[in-house]
């Protein structure tokens, strides 16, 4: 509201580390990078659906192939305003497919594989024994649901009246919190430390309801991917051919561009998944390099950017306890920002080191079964 200007994260970045042209391509490169690596776990999220829907009738590599051409095909519209209706049919359908999966938890009682890791062990904190490594992976993965979209300044930019973006976020967010924390915590107690998978719809044992669930989540495996590259190749194209009648009106030159710029995100996206072949460690991987930046540090400046501008440079003091409460809060989201990007990213490269060692994860470009 106070920066019009700013049309994306990007812009957000150079705006709040001092108008410096180096934080704005710091920033670009972490996006883009952060939003292809979401798009390639879309890609191996899609192949371990079409592999537990089928029973591996395809080689993984084909599956997540299929996934990357269906979700080029749905990025080519232009406008966020086809995407957003595309966005509440593809929440409804996470709604349900997130129940169904507490429900048939639930109903089965045990989890898949039981017994054979013995009985459920649940924890309300972490047990005696519990790795730095496995912890700060299980911290990163959790935080990860909830951490801020970065695409969030790319949403509002377009919005006809910015003012009513608040009323939006609170609403997705009380959401959020509620739905992801009643389901996550339903289906960790009928399902146990050990019997646990990711995504989670593995630990159901009935295959029928496994299967079902899954389903309902095929939307938005498409459209989270389709998002993400949307945003991407938006701030691309625009840079591309801002003031040019190619940005905002039906050219061959303008059409071509977008579906180039979509194509090459598209397939380094699949580069990711089959380099990558792992869920919860690719997760982590993203949370500890991106969202220590754009869910902490961030916003965190941001904060001290704009009290100071508005109240000058002691503004948490002018402020009184309002403004110590926003400056020491602020330190702390900063400090979690600078946790993630060392310690976390030093878990998640040694999660994936371990899991490599211990033979865990199939190996890149794999034929591999990695279904549910």
């Amino acid at each position: 509201m106070r920066h019009p200007e700013i049309r994306d994260v990007c812009d957000l970045g150079q705006m709040i580390f001092w108008n410096q042209k180096w934080a704005f391509y710091f920033t670009a490169v972490m996006f883009i990078l952060n939003n292809t690596f979401i798009m390639g776990l879309h890609c191996l999220v899609g192949a371990k659906w079409w592999n537990t829907i089928t029973g591996h009738e395809l080689c993984t590599i084909g599956f997540s192939a299929i996934t990357a051409i269906i979700s080029f095909v749905a990025s080519l519209p232009r406008t966020f305003s086809t995407l957003a209706k595309i966005a509440t049919f593809s929440a409804l359908f996470t709604f349900i497919s997130v129940l169904l999966a507490a429900i048939f938890s639930g109903i089965g009682q045990k989890p898949a594989g039981y017994p054979s890791e013995g009985e459920l062990e649940v924890y309300t904190v972490a047990p005696s024994g519990t790795t730095f490594v496995a912890g700060m992976n299980a911290f990163m993965n959790i935080s990860y649901t909830f951490i801020g979209q970065i695409t969030l300044p790319s949403f509002i930019a377009e919005m006809k009246n910015p003012k009513d973006f608040p009323k939006a976020l609170w609403c997705v967010t009380i959401a959020e919190v509620i739905v992801f924390s009643c389901v996550g915590g339903v289906v960790y107690a009928y399902t146990g430390t050990q019997y646990m998978t990711a995504p989670a719809f593995g630990s159901i044992a009935n295959e029928v309801h496994k299967k079902v669930a899954f389903t309902f989540m095929v939307p938005t495996i498409i459209f989270l991917g389709v998002l993400y590259a949307s945003v991407s190749a938006r701030f691309i194209f625009f840079r591309m051919f801002q003031g040019t009648p190619h940005m905002g009106n039906h050219t061959v030159l303008g059409w071509a561009s977008w579906a180039g710029i979509l194509a090459v995100l598209w397939v380094l996206a699949f580069i990711i998944a089959e380099v990558i072949p792992f869920f919860s460690d690719l997760l982590s991987l993203m949370s500890s390099l991106f969202d220590s930046f754009f869910g902490f540090i961030f916003w965190g400046v941001a904060y001290f950017r704009m009290r100071k501008e508005t109240y000058g440079p002691r503004f948490w003091a002018v402020r009184g306890i309002r403004g110590w409460v926003g400056f020491i809060f602020n330190i702390i989201l900063c400090g979690i920002g600078v946790l993630f990007l060392s310690a976390g990213t030093y878990a998640t490269v040694q999660s994936i080191i371990d899991g490599y060692e211990q033979a865990s994860f199939g190996g890149p470009f794999s034929c591999a079964d990695n279904g549910l």
